[in-house]
């Protein structure tokens, strides 16, 4: 009774990384048999590469995640921890939509090859999310410096105004009796 949390998040996570497997596999048949097969005529050394890039945009993703999803044991085999929680959003959220977009852009490149524009969502989230860190960290100078004048006064005349708004309204906090 004392792990069963850590039990229960170590059956979620192998029911999870058992479902991205069947999915990657299944798209990637899907390619497989409908550009190599059917499409065949049209077959190129560039659908090669792709099925290559997808492999890897595949596997690392996976890897990772499934590295997050191990879970921890001690030396006498008991378990400590049912590993990470899938569901979580941050790196594991970004991980998945790797993922997901590998999917769509494999399975989306058997009508048109124009699809392939669509991996440029992943960097251009990253820079927007590295651009916001820097951004961050570039304002963390500015912040702790001496506030102006003509600042001072303005945000002092709002608080005054935010407290004298609420005073004047005369509502009290009112609590329900029994």
């Amino acid at each position: 009774m004392a792990n069963q949390g850590a039990k229960k998040r170590k059956d979620e996570n192998a029911r999870h990384m058992a479902k991205l497997r069947r999915i990657i596999i299944a798209c990637n048949v899907v390619y497989v048999i409908v550009r190599m097969l059917i499409f065949y005529s049209s077959f190129t050394w560039k659908h090669w590469i792709g099925l290559v890039v997808t492999s890897l945009a595949y596997g690392l993703p996976y890897k990772f995640l499934d590295q997050m999803a191990r879970p921890s044991v001690t030396d006498d085999g008991e378990l400590i921890d049912g590993g990470f929680d899938m569901g979580t959003g941050g790196i594991c959220g970004y991980l998945h939509d790797v993922l997901y977009i590998t999917c769509f852009v494999q399975l989306a490149s058997i009508i048109s090859g124009k699809f392939w524009y669509a991996y440029l969502v992943i960097p251009t989230f990253g820079a927007y999310k590295a651009s916001g860190l820097i951004r961050g960290f570039m304002s963390q100078g500015s912040e702790g410096g001496v506030e102006d004048e003509k600042t001072r006064k303005k945000r002092e005349k709002m608080e005054r105004k935010a407290s004298r708004g609420q005073a004047s309204r005369g509502q009290a906090v009112r609590t329900r009796t029994r």
